[in-house]
């Protein structure tokens, strides 16, 4: 998916600083890897916008990943009283409160009280602030308000991963809240420059949860503290961090895993408080679990539950989202792109695209076909069985002669196989036909057979044989036939009953 992994360590220190708890930044490529330890934020802003430049003009796709959040907790924009989607509205509140001057004094605590003040006109949400600083809407302590206060202490990928900090500390070890409020304006920044706008998204707020297919600079929100650092990466641990998780990311995009990560397992009620508000942070995919106290029992559990996806829907759309990332869908012809999505999606393969083979117009010709009433021949009771009834509006009939008490007659008679010998009995229905075949490599090779012989002519064959022995050789032979056959084939021992029914669903669906 990506030619460059640049993680970023940030830092709201009030002051230059380098070494430990500072800004790191790590690029990987296929080149090895850049290190930086800029000392200020405007620094680390000028760095990424100039190592972005050569990237981008050269058309690589590049992803950040930058280890503070990039939303609120729902509810937040609103509390504000900001119009439009919520979180832009905050990240345009912020970038315009935030003052960061170049020797990296900032005003983010001031910023903190003024959010407070307009939130609830007291000390809440935002809490923690230095020793010497005194505000009437900010205190130093947390002030416990959250379950009363209508808005959440954590984000909902904050619950899942276990010692997440929240948002609105802005003080103390691990004070999140001021690495946002000093962050969220460099990538904003960053995401809004000229020379790249138009080719930049911000995951998942402007992808939804799917993979970026449209961009070619990704920005994110990463943990690294999800990840087991490499400590002999380091020191110190900032620095063993980022080239842990840059190096992380660039192999599991090597392994065709990374695709995934930008479509979590979530419940589809909460996709829009992700993608309006709260975002996500890249890579987790599953809760980070207490660890269950030993018992002092061996008997084991009589219940097993597995935390896994059970919408229907949802595990529809994060499929073909999947498909369309790793398939590279934009080199066939427009009108083709749903049936080679429907196939990826029923191999559960997508490199089998790259075997995919057509004749000029396949769609068109079937689609005219079951529009007409045409009957679909097909070579097993499985692709029959795995054929939508429903979809076909024009109630074409599915047709499968494999068992009827003739063919055995034939088969014998013939010295031919049964699947070869059923294609017999399609003579009468062949003409406008839809042929679907996807078993027997003879049953492709006898209908080449009698159609060349004068049979009619289908509208579309759909060749899916599958086997070791015949298959390749008859999918070939389907290629090169002519004649004005419409076809789609997959070259190769690979097919299928399901790819055959796949490619009938994919013509008979209207979106």
């Amino acid at each position: 998916m990506f030619d460059a992994y640049v993680m970023v360590d940030w830092s709201a220190a009030n002051v230059p600083r380098t070494g430990r708890d500072s800004i790191w930044i790590c690029w990987h490529d296929r080149a090895g890897e850049r290190l930086a330890n800029p000392a200020t934020r405007h620094q680390a802003k000028a760095l990424l916008t100039d190592w972005l430049a050569e990237p981008v003009a050269s058309g690589e796709r590049v992803l950040l990943g930058f280890d503070f959040p990039f939303g609120y907790p729902a509810g937040f924009a609103a509390r504000l009283g900001l119009a439009g989607t919520p979180w832009r509205a905050a990240w345009d509140e912020i970038a315009r409160l935030l003052e960061d001057t170049e020797d990296n004094r900032n005003n983010r605590f001031l910023v903190g009280a003024e959010l407070n003040r307009r939130v609830s006109g007291g000390r809440f949400p935002f809490w923690g602030c230095p020793a010497g600083f005194s505000h009437e809407f900010l205190g130093p302590k947390h002030h416990r308000r959250h379950q009363h206060g209508s808005l959440a202490e954590k984000r909902l990928i904050d619950c899942w991963m276990r010692g997440a900090q929240p948002c609105w500390k802005l003080a103390y070890t691990g004070s999140v809240g001021s690495q946002v409020l000093t962050g969220i304006p460099v990538v904003k920044a960053l995401r809004g420059n000229t020379a790249w706008a138009d080719r930049a998204r911000i995951w998942p707020f402007e992808t939804g949860l799917l993979p970026p297919e449209d961009a070619q600079i990704v920005f994110a929100e990463v943990w690294p503290s999800w990840w087991t650092t490499q400590r002999e990466l380091g020191p110190p641990n900032d620095k063993a961090q980022v080239r842990t998780v840059a190096a992380l990311f660039a192999a599991r995009d090597r392994a065709g895993e990374l695709a995934s990560w930008f479509a979590p397992p979530v419940h589809e009620g909460e996709v829009r408080q992700i993608v309006s508000e709260e975002a996500w942070t890249l890579g987790v995919m599953e809760p980070r679990r207490a660890k269950r106290p030993a018992s002092s029992s061996a008997i084991p559990d009589d219940k097993t539950n597995f935390d896994y996806l059970r919408d229907p829907a949802e595990i529809s759309r994060r499929s073909f989202a999947l498909v369309r990332a790793e398939g590279d869908l934009a080199r066939f012809p427009r009108a083709l792109r749903p049936l080679a999505q429907r196939l990826a999606h029923a191999a559960g393969e997508s490199t089998i695209l790259d075997d995919l083979a057509w004749s000029r117009g396949p769609v068109a010709a079937g689609r005219r076909a079951l529009a007409a009433g045409a009957p679909i021949l097909v070579d097993s009771a499985m692709v029959a069985a795995g054929i939508g009834n429903e979809r076909l509006a024009a109630g074409n009939r599915v047709l499968c002669t494999l068992h009827d008490p003739r063919t055995a007659e034939i088969a014998a008679a013939f010295g031919t196989t049964r699947s070869a010998a059923a294609v017999e009995l399609w003579r009468p229905h062949l003409a406008g036909a839809i042929v679907a075949i996807g078993n027997a490599p003879t049953a492709l090779y006898h209908l080449l057979e009698i159609i060349a012989a004068g049979a009619g002519k289908p509208a579309l064959v759909l060749g899916f044989p599958v086997g070791f022995v015949g298959a390749a050789e008859a999918k070939e032979a389907l290629a090169s036939f002519g004649r004005g056959i419409a076809y789609v084939t997959l070259k190769g021992r690979r097919g299928g009953s399901a790819l055959a029914a796949a490619a009938v669903n994919a013509l008979a669906r209207t979106k």
